[in-house]
C-alpha cells in the first residue's frame, strides 16, 4: 500500500519554513532552472543546491513518481525565514506503510551548519510524521565515523539498533 497524497501545508518553526519538493521543482533544479522558487516566495541560498542535493534529486523524483504528488513522506526544502533562502533539505525516503516506518535524512549547506537548523527542521518533520498516525517508527543511518551525525541522532533520542557495513542503523519509536 502506498501513501496517498495529503494536503501539504508548509511546516513552520521559529526560524525555518519547510516546503515539500515537487517533481517539477526537482527536474528544474537538475537543469539549473530556479524559476519555480520566486513563485513560492523563496530564493536559492548561497551554495545551494550543493553536490549532495544534486545527487539526491533523482531519488526524490523517483519517490515522488510513485505517488504523483507530495505526500509529506518525501523530501522538504529547508528555508531560512529571515532571508527566504533555501539552506538545505530534510525528509523521508518513502513510506513503508505495512511496517508503519520511514527513513529520515537531512543536509544543510556548509555555510549554515552548526547553527541548529538541522535539529530544528528534523524535529519538526518527526513531529509532523508522527502526527499523521501513519508512522510508528522513524529510522536513520549514518557512517560509523560520522561523530556529528551520531551525536545529532542521540540528541533527538534515536536508539542505535545495529552496526553493519560501516553504517550505524538508528530507530525512533512514536511514544
Amino acid at each position: 500500500m502506498k501513501a496517498q497524497p495529503l494536503p501539504i501545508d508548509p511546516l513552520t518553526t521559529e526560524r525555518l519554513i519547510l516546503i515539500p519538493f515537487t517533481i517539477k521543482i526537482c527536474k528544474n533544479l537538475l537543469n539549473n532552472d530556479f524559476s519555480d522558487l520566486p513563485v513560492l516566495g523563496i530564493k536559492k541560498g548561497k551554495g545551494w543546491p550543493d553536490q549532495d542535493v544534486l545527487e539526491t534529486l533523482p531519488k526524490i523524483i523517483d519517490n515522488l513518481s510513485q505517488t504523483g504528488a507530495p505526500t509529506g513522506f518525501e523530501s522538504w526544502m529547508i528555508i531560512k525565514k529571515e532571508t527566504s533562502e533555501i539552506i538545505g533539505d530534510a525528509g523521508f525516503k518513502g513510506l513503508n506503510a505495512e511496517e508503519k516506518n520511514i527513513d529520515i535524512g537531512y543536509g544543510i549547506i556548509k555555510e549554515e551548519r552548526r547553527k541548529g537548523y538541522a535539529e530544528e527542521a528534523v524535529t519538526e518533520l518527526i513531529r509532523w510524521a508522527f502526527s499523521t498516525e501513519k508512522i510508528n517508527e522513524i529510522t536513520a543511518k549514518c557512517f560509523l565515523e560520522n561523530i556529528n551525525s551520531i551525536n545529532f541522532l542521540k540528541k533527538l533520542n534515536f536508539t542505535e539498533i545495529k552496526q553493519e557495513d560501516g553504517m550505524i542503523h538508528w530507530s525512533l519509536q512514536n511514544k
